[in-house]
Order: C-alpha cells, then structure tokens, then sequence
C-alpha cells in the first residue's frame, strides 16, 4: 500500500447472500466513508449508531468476528474488513439490514471484487493511522502464538497444524499488497468439520454453512468439490488474520509470524498494538493528578499514570514495576513476583481514578472495594514489567458499582477480576 493518504470508496458498492451462522438473507451497503471516520458498520433493520470497526467493539469470536454495541451485533465481518484493507481502504460506511454479513462463497472475493468495481479514491491531505512494532513483541491467546517484528509494512508467516489428510502442517509467508491479496489470498474459502456441524447447528451456528459457502471436511477428505490450492486452509487464515488487523483502525508496519491463528488471537494482536501505540502518547493524568486524586501513599500507591479516560465508562493506567518495590524483599529474594493480590490492587487503584472522576469533591472522598469475583493470574509479574490496566464500567447506581479489568504486560493477559466498590466520605 504505497500511497500516503486516506482512501474510500469512489461510489457505493453492494453485496447479497446469505449469512454463514443465520442461514437468512442479507444484504450490505458498502459506502464512501467520511474523513477521519475510519470503517464503521450500521444495522439498517434495528435502531442504533454505526458501530466503528475497532477492538474495543468486539463483540465475540465465536467462530468469526463479530462487532456490537448499544444492544445491536454483526457478525462475519472479517472477509469484508481483509478486502478493504488490501485496497488501501480507511474510511468506509458498511450499512448491512440483518445480524450477519454476506458470506459469499466463504471467501474475500465476493467483497475484493465489489470494492474494486466501485473504485477507490485518495483523500489528498489526509494521513492514514499507521501502527508500527520498533521491538520484537510476543501475543498468545489459547493455543494461537504470534512474534511481532519491526518492518516498513506488513508481512505475513502464517502456520496451521490439524490432524486431518489434506491439512496437516501448512505454512504460507506473504507481503500484504493490494495485488498479493487478489492473487494468493482473496479466493481461498472457509472451512469447517462435518463432525463438529450438528454441535455448530445445535448453538445457533453454521445454519448457512453448504458446499456454496463452505469447505467441509469429512474423516478423510472433503464433502463435496474439490480445493482452489492445496494450501487454501492457511491461506484462509492469513486472510481472516488481516480483517482482524483492520481492527486496529488504521494499517500495520509489522512483520508478523503467526503459529494457529485464531479469531480471539487475531484480535488480540490488535488490541496489542494499539496498546503499543499509546504506551508512546502523553499521559492523560500523570503522577501530580493522581497524588491529588488518590489517598494512596508510599510504598501503596501502584498507579504511576493513567492512558485514556472515558468519562465513567472505561480507564487505562499504568504501573512500572521495578526491583526496588518493596515486597520484592520477601516475595521472593531469589525469585522476585510481584504479589498477586498487589496486581489486583493496582488494577483496583485504577478503578479508583475512575470513580473519582465521578464525583465533585475527590479529596473529601474514598473508595472501598467491596468485593471480587472471577479473579484469574495467567502468569506471573517480576521486575521490569509495565502492567497495563484496562477496566470498564458495568453497572454505576448511587455511589456503588461494578467494573471489570483486565491486567497486560507487553500485550499479555496477566491477571482479570470483576470488582464491585462504593464511594463513601472520608
């Protein structure tokens, strides 16, 4: 992607089928999007705002992604997102009038060839949002790992292993252009397990899935037509890979080894770069605003910045843990992690800064953490780790709440908990 400047659609485009998990027919509008807009989606059959195509809308990664909000979900976004981020594509108005986007023939071609008809126009003087890797970075989410490098754009390694005779072990390595895409990637289709397709069909799942829109395998081979490569199964999970990325909001200069991808590992790769680039913004609150905030003190006060405030929805601090913390002293002096329940505080103090945005007269008040619930380590935090905090609001009444957060350390789930607390006078 050589140009330098934001792009949409020429004209509007439009798609029709079926959905893969609804079996029902729909229909998308694919639109020039405003400036600065980025890829939004809208539900024309429900009421509700267009949803922006970014991490903090997903909604599920039930087998495909899908993006919600104010009670309205659309699902099997990726193909459609993989084909306007080949084409340069940044800002985009998807209209679609049910739950699901057109699955097509399984494949990104229906979209590629329907946004290229439609043509793409440059927005001249207008940046496109850039994310880049300046260090090598490592993502695991379940079973998927993926190893983030520097580069100039996007490239791709991609490895899947599946006991099966036409899968078994597929590597497929591709530099992400408009034309690569077209050529080795767009055509290749989804894929599912005959076996699995009762179970799939007993969750709501799958009701579209035919020889039309799928690649069904039986015990030994396929159901019903034959391949379009004998590596099409990674190469569909390359393409799945780069819709997820489009949900950074913008385009990735990252050369990224993927071992069993997955949607929730995908997803999570963008979230981890998004992530990155804010850990190199300006602090929305820096240690002066949170000493002014938080009763906390030496050696308790584990907030050392906060990223993002939006209103009583959703923060994101930050703490640096170094060797000189305190309790690294008898927890453990040969093997220092910091304490769980600390990482738990931190996350709580957080949370704090929160709900002291709520009220008028922070210094006269206190929050008293009231419970836990669902509280998980994944893995430990030792010196010279950056947590990052992220929590949201899930219910806010009177002075009480609920919010959940979720530890990071270099995109890595480390820690989670539900917390409910109260604010009360000091």
């Amino acid at each position: 992607m050589p140009t330098a400047t934001r792009r949409t659609l020429a004209r509007p485009a439009r798609i029709g089928g079926i959905g893969l998990h609804t079996g029902r027919p729909v229909t998308a509008d694919l639109k020039p999007g405003d400036a600065g807009a980025g890829i939004t989606v809208r539900r024309t059959d429900v009421h509700g705002a267009a949803i922006r195509a970014v991490t903090d809308h997903v909604h599920s990664t039930d087998r495909g992604t899908a993006l919600g909000a104010e009670g309205a979900e659309v699902r099997t976004l990726e193909h459609c997102l993989a084909a306007a981020y080949a084409l340069g594509i940044d800002d985009l108005a998807i209209e679609v009038d049910g739950p699901e986007m057109p699955i097509g023939d399984g494949s990104a071609r229906p979209y590629l060839e329907a946004l290229s008809a439609a043509g793409v126009a440059d927005r001249a003087g207008t940046a496109p949002t850039t994310w880049t890797v300046q260090a090598p970075l490592v993502v695991r989410e379940g079973d998927a790992q993926y190893v983030l490098a520097p580069a100039a754009a996007l490239r791709l390694t991609v490895t899947i292993e599946w006991a099966h005779p036409l899968i078994g072990r597929q590597s497929r390595c591709v530099d992400v252009t408009a034309e690569a895409f077209a050529a080795e990637l767009a055509a290749a289709r989804t894929f599912g397990f005959v076996a699995e397709h009762a179970a799939l069909r007993a969750r709501g799942l799958a009701l579209g899935a035919s020889a039309d829109t799928t690649l069904a395998l039986t015990e030994t081979g396929l159901a019903a037509g034959a391949l379009r490569w004998p590596d099409e199964f990674v190469r569909h999970k390359a393409l799945d890979l780069i819709g997820d990325l489009a949900l950074t909001g913008g385009r990735v200069s990252a050369d990224i080894t993927a071992f069993r991808p997955s949607h929730a590992g995908n997803v999570a790769v963008a979230r981890a770069l998004r992530r990155l680039a804010a850990l190199r913004t300006p602090p929305v609150l820096g240690i002066q605003e949170i000493l002014g905030t938080l009763p906390h003190r030496y050696p308790m006060l584990l907030v050392d910045r906060v990223l993002e405030v939006q209103g009583t929805e959703r923060i994101v601090g930050i703490k640096n843990v170094t060797f000189n913390e305190p309790f690294f002293q008898g927890h453990f002096p040969d093997h220092p992690v910091m304490p769980g329940v600390l990482v738990i505080e931190a996350m709580a103090q957080a949370g704090g800064m929160l709900l002291m945005g709520a009220v008028d007269d922070p210094e006269t008040k206190v929050v008293y953490f009231m419970s836990l619930d669902g509280v998980k380590f994944r893995r430990p935090v030792v010196p010279g780790d950056q947590l990052r905090f992220e929590l949201e609001m899930l219910q806010f009444r009177g002075r009480n709440c609920r919010m959940r957060g979720v530890a990071y350390v270099d995109g890595e789930r480390v820690a989670e908990a539900e917390m409910a607390a109260r604010i009360i006078d000091r």
